[in-house]
């Protein structure tokens, strides 16, 4: 435990890729953070970053160093949440890297009814494109992810999944409100509102628009979807979203289309976790709630 502190400075460093920029970071002066680092790495043994013109980068080993470093931390987690559990009494820390769909209605629900039980686990909340919460759980910056149509990885271990298709945003007076479903060329003929293209509704309809010879051509390009759904009632555009990101309104000046499945294939939201970590007690049984709130969502009971 005694190098734990010199640990955190190591993953400050390669995180920011400065040993000047990591010590503004963590509050002390870069020449203490660098001594500190020589230091350690004459006591292991071999150095950890090859040192750049622009900045600092891990080595092999310290790219080894690091991942034994975030391996550890997690089983000194797990380890002090069944410590806490053995006392009756649950704590821990969930860190979730989440798509925004889940934030306005789903996440906030379940994770009140979980503290509700548990008013000693405490959470973070990171909004993250599918790439970036993939890379969070390998760098061990996030427990969980809970994400619309990740990227496929080899280390992302699912723990559920469920449907979602592609919805239009649509004022309850527009024309193509009467319909039940809609087809993504009418969407396309008229002026719409659609998510920047590192989101999954995206990336869909990027697809589905190239396989039909058109393209997605938004008035407004966005990374906020509380913007689209906003926006729509603004200007009487189109936008799109996922079901588990969209409510009613009270006042019914909005309606939700699906978008024809011929069309625009279906979204897939999935709760995943790092292949091969076993997760700290709080994490693991929020994940296994989260599981069971997705599956009667996809029943129709959430």
């Amino acid at each position: 435990m005694r190098h734990l502190y010199t640990f955190v400075l190591i993953e400050a460093v390669a995180r920011a890729g400065s040993m000047r920029k990591a010590a503004e970071d963590m509050n002390i002066t870069a020449s203490a953070l660098n001594r500190r680092i020589r230091g350690f790495e004459e006591e292991f043994g071999s150095p950890l970053f090859e040192r750049l013109p622009n900045g600092v980068r891990l080595n092999p080993a310290g790219e080894l160093l690091l991942d034994y470093f975030r391996t550890s931390r997690s089983d000194m987690q797990r380890l002090q949440s069944q410590v806490a559990d053995l006392a009756g009494e649950r704590r821990g820390h969930v860190t979730i890297a989440c798509s925004q769909a889940l934030l306005p209605y789903f996440l906030p629900a379940q994770i009140a009814r979980y503290r509700k039980e548990h008013p000693g686990v405490t959470f973070t909340v990171k909004i993250r494109d599918r790439a970036r919460a993939e890379a969070e759980l390998a760098s061990f910056q996030s427990d969980i992810a809970l994400v619309v149509e990740p990227v496929y990885m080899v280390e992302f271990e699912v723990l559920q999944a469920i449907p979602q298709p592609v919805m239009a945003i649509l004022p309850a007076g527009h024309p193509l409100a009467a319909k039940p479903e809609l087809r993504l060329r009418d969407c396309l003929d008229n002026p719409h509102i659609a998510p920047s293209a590192q989101y999954g509704v995206r990336h869909l309809l990027d697809l589905a628009a190239r396989r039909m010879g058109r393209k997605v051509a938004p008035v407004i390009e966005t990374e906020s979807f509380e913007l689209i759904r906003h926006y729509v009632a603004h200007e009487g555009v189109i936008g799109f979203q996922v079901p588990v990101g969209l409510q009613p309104d009270a006042d019914g000046a909005l309606c939700f289309r699906p978008l024809a499945e011929r069309d625009v294939a279906v979204a897939t939201l999935i709760l995943g976790h790092l292949r091969g970590r076993t997760l700290p007690v709080a994490a693991a049984r929020f994940a296994m709630q989260l599981g069971a709130a997705m599956e009667a969502l996809h029943a129709g009971r959430g």
